[in-house]
């Protein structure tokens, strides 16, 4: 038996036994490729969910209110218990034994170097969300602060610093966290589609094949659809903002801030991102990811540098320690006692967040599982955690910073603005307050703009995923139509309500998909047991000792114990090979 062999043997004990292929009971007509329960389903209540909202706009409106204040009465605790127990366990994964396991196998190899998937954890770490809250957040907290602070002090600032940190920081990465390694796990070490499916393995076994494995995914594609458009309606709200600013500044006309304008908007980041998924811009929108990354990077470092910087960089370890010391607080407030200052700040806050992060976290995950392959579990769990959390951070506290530097210690305002007129309007305004206002403008709107392309053409190959029984590649007819149906829906929900229906189709479409996530934790618990079993199962080690004997394998025990690693003799290396990125 040669090395090849028994490393085939070794890849045969971890994956799961089925006879079952990605896709085999698609329908195939038209240029789609469809599994013909999830995506008929889905597209039936989809569509019959825009005819809905556009033919009754009233009650539609109604609805919308509804469901939000519903879901924040009778769930809010849900969702605060669901989040903390996400952050635990994604802790736990990489603080215990499994920790060591590694994603895709012992043979597995980096596809992509440390400084490379560091880089793209950062690039995931960012798109519409913080453009649009980064100024408006700290300053609605500064305005109507927690715990009885008093409004529009300096004690005021420092907890609008410690909320804002709390929403963007370990909450919304331990989610994302806990869908990228459950899919990574499930794909790469037991060889199971790529679909939400395939994590339920361990407690669903041949039935994810079934109709409990439809409903999941039927499940997935309302949350990820949900969560995708209310990016996107927040990125139109933004867009349309930026333009009338420079519509002012520049061309002397005026560009009204209008639901009308913002499907226009829609309209045509739809047509552009058809056009892309028509013609096959992978490299073109790979390219667009990384000019993201140069630009926000350039305007942080704008602002810092234009703006009140020494304030910026004392501010940022004052509130992290701060948020810190305030986590478990944070973390577990539900505000039952019924405060009436407090009243509804929760929904609109924390519920809103959480379930917009539970939404987006397919799309996010799913971009995370595939760039992982080779990192052990507790090596992905720190990186995914810490280093995104740690840009919000420092994002939040520049933009932030900066306009509560005006709030404090300058006659300058725009708390009033922001909250009377919207949080689309708090970048602009602060720019005003900056040199370089006709450049930063620009460069935002820029910004939005092309995070709005680059999510709603990822969005609809994750959906293309979903829809297809968990293919690698779906056709462009299908992921065309999805991102039909992101615009759409965008458009509908602004249609019906403006940024009260986005957060409700957020908390709506999380409020579900929550239990789905902690079913998830349970069912990655099992499969990675079962993986430690077999890394110290007998068979597993026979193979292993011939591996050794043969002199060309080197083989990386964790703690002397268990094997984490398989190397041919002379190619260790501490990055990858170049060109692999």
């Amino acid at each position: 038996m040669t090395d090849d062999d028994r490393i085939e043997g070794i890849r045969h004990l971890f994956t799961a036994d089925t006879d079952h292929e990605p896709g085999e009971d698609n329908v195939e007509r038209l240029g789609f490729d469809v599994h013909p329960y999830v995506f008929f389903i889905s597209g039936f209540v989809i569509v019959a969910f825009v005819l809905l909202s556009v033919l009754f706009t009233e009650q539609a409106d109604a609805a919308y209110e509804w469901a939000f204040e519903s879901i924040n009465h009778y769930f809010n605790w849900f969702y605060v218990i669901a989040a903390n127990l996400i952050v635990a366990a994604v802790v736990y994964f990489a603080l215990s034994r499994f920790g060591d396991i590694r994603i895709g196998g012992v043979d597995a190899e980096k596809e992509f170097s440390d400084i490379s998937w560091l880089a793209m954890l950062f690039s995931a770490g960012m798109g519409i969300g913080l453009m649009f809250f980064s100024v408006a957040e700290p300053l609605w907290h500064f305005d109507d602060p927690l715990f009885g602070v008093e409004s529009q002090s300096e004690a005021a600032a420092q907890m609008a610093m410690v909320v804002t940190y709390f929403h963007w920081g370990f909450h919304p990465w331990a989610i994302y966290g806990l869908v990228g390694l459950s899919l990574a796990f499930f794909m790469y070490n037991k060889g199971l589609p790529l679909t939400f499916r395939s994590v339920f393995w361990p407690v669903l076994g041949e039935r994810i094949y079934g109709w409990p494995g439809h409903l999941i995914d039927v499940l997935t594609v309302f949350a990820t659809l949900f969560g995708i458009t209310t990016s996107l309606g927040l990125g139109a709200q933004q867009i349309n903002a930026g333009l009338s600013f420079l519509g002012e500044e520049v061309l002397g006309t005026t560009i009204p801030v209008a639901t009308p304008i913002q499907l226009v908007i829609i309209t045509v980041i739809t047509t552009i991102t058809v056009v892309s998924v028509l013609v096959g811009l992978e490299k073109g929108m790979r390219r667009l990811s990384n000019l993201n990354i140069a630009l926000i990077l350039v305007m942080m470092a704008l602002v810092l540098l234009i703006g009140p910087a020494l304030f910026v960089v004392s501010l940022f370890p004052q509130a992290l320690g701060s948020y810190l010391g305030q986590f478990f607080e944070l973390s577990a407030f539900t505000n039952s006692f019924g405060n009436v200052p407090y009243e509804g700040w929760q929904g609109s806050w924390t519920i809103f967040y959480w379930g917009w992060w539970i939404a987006w976290s397919p799309f996010v995950g799913m971009f995370i599982a595939r760039i992982s392959r080779g990192r052990t579990v507790r090596e992905f769990v720190f990186g995914v955690l810490f280093v995104p959390a740690l840009f919000s951070f420092t994002w939040m506290a520049t933009l932030g910073g900066t306009a509560l530097h005006f709030e404090l210690f300058t006659e300058s305002t725009i708390v009033e603005t922001v909250t009377t007129q919207g949080e689309e309007v708090a970048m602009f305004e602060l720019f005003t307050m900056l040199p370089l206002t006709l450049v930063l403008s620009v460069l935002a709107v820029v910004l939005v703009t092309t995070f709005f392309v680059t999510s709603a053409d990822s969005g609809s190959m994750v959906l293309g995923h979903l829809s297809s029984g968990g293919k690698h590649d779906s056709p462009r007819n299908q992921r065309v139509s999805w991102a039909i149906a992101e615009g759409a829906i965008a458009s509908v929900l602004l249609l019906g309500g403006g940024l009260t229906a986005l957060q409700t189709a957020s908390i709506t479409a999380g409020l579900p998909f929550a239990l789905v996530l902690l079913f998830m934790a349970v069912s990655l618990k099992q499969g990675l047991e079962e993986e430690y079993q077999v890394l110290n199962s007998e068979e597993f080690d026979r193979l292993i000792e011939e591996l050794e004997e043969s002199g060309e394998i080197e083989v990386d025990r964790a703690g002397g114990t268990v094997v984490t690693e398989l190397e041919p003799i002379g190619d260790r290396e501490d990055d990858v090979q170049p060109g692999t990125d």
